[in-house]
């Protein structure tokens, strides 16, 4: 066993790795899209999710006024959708628009349920945590849907 600098150590536990979408609203009501690595269950009675935003980013500052989100976790088609909305800013566009992402209304907050995903949860904020420059975001699961025809899409199918 050897002693290495961190970023060296979690290269080795990154893969294989899913990632997901959230989908967030300001104060507005405008929706926005923002791909994660960076989530997990939290409980199972009552199901919960957590997922850690960013301080800089346009969702924390959503998720701050506006106490909900879908976690959405895609398929391998929406491979080009997940790049984008982890590369591009929702204060300078409307991603659901630019991509023409087919969506309907979810059945507990009507957050946009994406319809190309393997599943989507329903949540709501029930708890955050600061943890250094983000924010862990607990959200109890409302309503949950799924697709079983699709495939989920992997971080590492991101980078083929």
């Amino acid at each position: 066993m050897n002693r290495v600098d961190f970023i060296i150590a979690k290269k080795l536990i990154l893969h294989p790795a899913k990632i997901t979408l959230a989908v967030v609203q300001d104060e507005n009501g405008n929706n926005n899209l923002i791909t994660l690595e960076w989530f997990m269950r939290t409980s199972i009675k009552p199901p919960m999710f957590a997922i850690s935003i960013g301080h800089t980013r346009y969702s924390y500052e959503c998720l701050q006024k506006v106490r909900k989100f879908n976690l959405c976790f895609p398929s391998k088609k929406m491979k080009e959708l997940a790049i984008f909305c982890g590369s591009k800013s929702g204060r300078d566009l409307d991603k659901f628009e630019t991509n023409n992402v087919e969506w309907f209304k979810g059945r507990w907050a009507q957050l946009p349920i994406l319809k190309n995903a393997v599943a989507n949860f329903e949540c709501e904020v029930v708890s955050q945590v600061r943890s250094g420059d983000h924010t862990i975001f607990v959200g109890e699961v409302k309503y949950s849907w799924i697709d079983s025809n699709e495939e989920v899409l992997l971080a590492e199918d991101l980078n083929s």
